[in-house]
């Protein structure tokens, strides 16, 4: 009986699978990076997030472990499975992008941010007011605490994350 060498039809060919791994181990860290950037800018440089901050951190937690996913599916020659998980992990990039958009538009006053965290600060009811000021603790969503080349950390995170949606959606066309 002769061996059959064809590869069947849902079986991935190497070049897919090398491009599948590629693009999602190079989203996972590009995200993990992402996240550990964040984290040094908060313990070690004393940044405190603001509330959108921290949201723009949510799809990262999310899509390092989803793109971790897809790498080993594709490594195992699931190409649809890898397929999958990739194109979800391009939408949490995406959306990490656009909160990150929206963040920096706040900050430069494009648009306003929410009222928690943006605008005149606390409200202080009567009683001590200087004790009331002393416990008052808002991190502005419209006020960048730094800034490199003009641009906040929200704005570089809108270019990670763009950059890690077109490398997930790369790998998840990819035949």
């Amino acid at each position: 009986m002769p061996i059959m060498t064809a590869m069947s039809p849902t079986a991935a060919s190497p070049s897919l699978r090398a491009t599948q791994i590629a693009a999602a181990l190079i989203v996972a860290a590009g995200a993990a990076g992402a996240l550990a950037g964040a984290w040094y800018f908060q313990l070690v440089v004393g940044l405190a997030p603001c509330p959108l901050c921290l949201e723009q951190r949510i799809p990262y937690y999310v899509g390092v472990p989803l793109a971790l996913l897809a790498a080993i599916a594709a490594g195992g020659g699931k190409a649809p499975l890898a397929r999958v998980a990739l194109t979800l992990t391009g939408m949490l990039m995406a959306t990490a992008a656009a909160l990150a958009v929206y963040h920096a538009g706040v900050e430069w006053g494009f648009w306003q941010g929410p009222v928690t965290c943006s605008g005149a600060g606390p409200e202080l009811s009567t009683g001590n007011l200087l004790e009331g000021l002393q416990q008052a603790r808002v991190v502005r969503c419209d006020e960048a605490p730094w800034r490199l080349f003009g641009l906040s950390l929200a704005g570089y995170n809108a270019f990670i994350g763009a950059a890690l949606t077109l490398v997930a959606f790369r790998g998840a066309v990819a035949r």
